[in-house]
């Protein structure tokens, strides 16, 4: 079966509850702020929102400093009373000054496959908290692997490049093996049938950014 990066399923190797889960998710859509800036600009008081919409004070303080993380129907009462759509809360308003942040400590390692019993490589997203990206990033680690061992093979539509940062990948592709060692880089085309493999006993490590097929 074809996979490729984006069709993995995380296998989590740090324990995360699923509100903190939630919360890495829907922390770049500033949920709070919005509120805030809608009642800001509509000149009323945390405890005015609260009689129009139901919501104690307390709580839509919480809300707007990202204590608490609104459900739907909270954000629906808070939609109706300021005359907006909940498209409102989820739209990217600064595309044109995108700017995503995404720190070491906020990534999941996620294997191959998740039943896949040795994976040849782990991945993480470099970019996951952005929206309607162009471009796939992620940092991958591919252990060592037997040359005679056998190879995982994937591919997907649009275009790959790779770049070893550390140690030493195998990439085989139309039945030829290329090595690259740490500093260098491959581009081609992943609808072909590829592999990677590590190389080097120690730590095999490269960045690999995918793109969507051209219209």
């Amino acid at each position: 079966m074809a996979v490729d990066f984006s069709e993995a399923k995380p296998t989590y190797e740090k324990t995360e509850s699923g509100e903190e889960t939630i919360r890495r998710y829907l922390n770049p859509y500033e949920l709070g702020e919005k509120i805030r800036q809608l009642r800001l600009r509509k000149k009323i008081s945390l405890v005015d929102l609260g009689k129009h919409s139901g919501l104690s004070a307390s709580m839509l303080s919480q809300l707007e400093n990202g204590k608490l993380v609104p459900t739907l129907p909270t954000l629906a009462r808070v939609a109706m009373v300021f005359d907006v759509g909940l498209d409102y809360f989820f739209a990217d308003r600064r595309k044109s000054r995108l700017l995503s942040l995404v720190r070491k400590e906020d990534r999941i390692r996620f294997p191959e496959r998740p039943d896949h019993p040795d994976p040849t490589y782990f991945f993480e997203c470099l970019a996951f908290s952005t929206q309607e990206k162009s471009i796939q990033a992620y940092l991958a680690d591919f252990p060592a692997h037997e040359t005679n061992a056998p190879q995982s093979y994937h591919f997907h539509a649009g275009a790959e490049f790779l770049h070893v940062t550390s140690g030493s990948v195998v990439i085989e592709f139309s039945d030829e093996e290329y090595v690259l060692e740490e500093g260098d880089s491959v581009y081609f085309d992943p609808s072909e049938s590829h592999s990677y493999r590590g190389n080097s006993p120690g730590k095999n490590q490269a960045i690999v950014i995918t793109t969507p097929p051209r219209m």
